[in-house]
């Protein structure tokens, strides 16, 4: 067991396992938008998966700032299959995913605390990734900038949302992720 401690801390790049769960979350999080987007809708506010999964790679994974950066362009490039402005989710998804693994880098000291962290994260990433899609648009569309307070409710309720998915997710999901890889048993 001590030489799997010692071998997670020595880690300096980027694991297959990274690259799947990196894969698997954003798929899924495209897919839910997708599917279960539109179903889900409270008051015209429904959470924004992408969002709430690249967030949850960076809280799992904690990466490396160029990792969430990656992130945030895949989840930005995803985006674009989706109705909207052209080319706006990749700042906004970039602003997003930086932001998330800057305030990931907070220690936590107990799996409580690591929870609300993961939670207050998100929550503060959508908003920063919300908040610039809407200037950005707004710029875009040269709209009058009192109409954009209508939107302050719709990304602070998306917010909401995708920081109660990720704290409901984030023990099942981190307990998965603490289990040996299937490559990993066949090493010792």
């Amino acid at each position: 067991m001590e030489k799997r401690v010692i071998q997670q801390e020595e880690k300096k790049g980027v694991e297959l396992r990274d690259l799947l769960l990196t894969a698997v979350l954003l798929a899924a999080g495209a897919v839910l938008k997708f599917f279960v987007g539109t179903f889900i809708n409270i008051a015209g506010m429904k959470p924004n998966f992408v969002i709430a999964m690249y967030c949850m790679i960076i809280v799992l994974l904690r990466p490396k700032i160029w990792y969430s950066i990656i992130v945030g362009l895949l989840a930005g490039a995803i985006c674009q299959f989706f109705p909207g402005t052209p080319y706006l989710n990749f700042a906004s998804e970039l602003a997003g995913a930086l932001c998330m693994g800057l305030l990931i880098m907070i220690p936590a000291k107990n799996k409580t605390m690591e929870i609300v962290l993961a939670a207050v994260s998100t929550f503060i990433s959508t908003v920063i990734s919300g908040g610039l899609y809407t200037v950005l648009l707004f710029v875009v569309i040269k709209s009058d900038p009192g109409a954009m307070a209508a939107y302050v409710p719709i990304v602070l309720g998306t917010a909401t949302l995708n920081a109660i998915i990720v704290a409901l997710l984030y023990a099942p999901l981190m307990k998965a992720i603490r289990k040996p890889f299937i490559c990993e048993k066949n090493k010792d």
